[in-house]
């Protein structure tokens, strides 16, 4: 287990209601070669979209899976996207599905949406506007033997669940991953002062490049890895920094755009290590979305 600071951390509650899809005035999504498309996007509650499922193929943009949530005001929902971190538990606390429980799978920058995945029989009783209460815990989290790896995003639960070892070089920390990228691809997003809020696109538009990393394998939950890439006080560029996330929502239309992706770990001086695992995906660790009620993969 890695040494933390968890008997530090706060635990407090935060609450948002279930979405509605969002549309623009024109239905129209522009493609970076001009074609106009109409297709679904964000928001609402999203049946046949769970973690494990592929991130490129969908008639989609932006797509969320499991259930969206925010609250009406800024500032409420700032405390929202700020304090929920990836595996903290939820609950629905009104509606037919009240009592139901979930669990925090990502967050999403733009419309400041926090990302859950419930049962199906929750989901099926869940409907727009029910309110839907996070336990949150992990902001904070600090990794005591690794002081140069900068933690967000994360929760005690995920954290005791990933298999984190330590690196062979002296402070550093290993991590399974199913894709490692160049931050040279890195589109919307990039350049916020912080990563402790929503996401940022993984640009799919080269072929060439989609080919040699294998980014349309990419699956909702994956752990994936950015090399050049520093989110220690914002997302930026940086030779030799190495950054760790999640892939949270799906490919897209529009230029500049595409899977989104949320911070875990981040060292601006590389002492991040990371080896290929294709089942390193938080579905899998957490036993939620197509892994429900699956062994676990070794």
């Amino acid at each position: 287990m890695i040494k933390a600071n968890l008997d530090r951390l706060v635990e407090i509650s935060v609450i948002g209601a279930v979405t509605s899809p969002l549309s623009r005035r024109s239905p129209y999504r522009i493609s970076p070669d001009g074609e106009p498309r109409v297709l679904p996007g964000i928001g609402g509650i999203t049946y046949n979209v769970l973690l494990g499922d592929p991130v490129c193929g969908w008639q989609a943009d932006h797509v969320e899976p499991g259930v969206s949530v925010k609250n009406s005001t800024e500032a409420d929902n700032g405390g929202l996207n700020l304090l929920a971190c990836i595996g903290n538990q939820a609950k629905v606390v009104s509606g037919d599905a009240k009592g139901g429980r979930g669990t925090v799978t990502g967050k999403h920058g733009g419309i400041e949406h926090v990302l859950l995945d419930f049962p199906r029989r929750t989901m099926e009783k869940l409907v727009i506007g029910d309110k839907i209460q996070v336990r949150a815990i992990g902001v904070g989290l600090e990794l005591a033997d690794f002081p140069e790896v900068k933690t967000m995003n994360v929760s005690p639960t995920l954290l005791k669940k990933l298999p984190l070892r330590a690196g062979r070089k002296k402070g550093s920390l290993r991590a399974p991953v199913t894709h490692q990228f160049p931050a040279a691809i890195m589109g919307s997003g990039l350049g916020r002062d912080n990563a402790n809020l929503g996401d940022y696109d993984i640009q799919l538009f080269d072929e060439k490049t989609v080919k040699d990393y294998k980014l349309d394998t990419m699956r909702f939950g994956d752990i994936v890895a950015i090399t050049d890439a520093d989110h220690t006080f914002g997302r930026t560029w940086r030779q030799g920094a190495v950054t760790i996330g999640v892939v949270v929502h799906s490919a897209c239309t529009t230029a500049g755009h595409g899977p989104g992706f949320v911070t875990l770990f981040t060292s601006r001086k590389g002492l991040i290590e990371t080896f290929k695992d294709k089942n390193a995906n938080i579905g899998d660790y957490l036993g939620i979305g197509r892994f429900a009620g699956k062994k676990k993969q070794s």
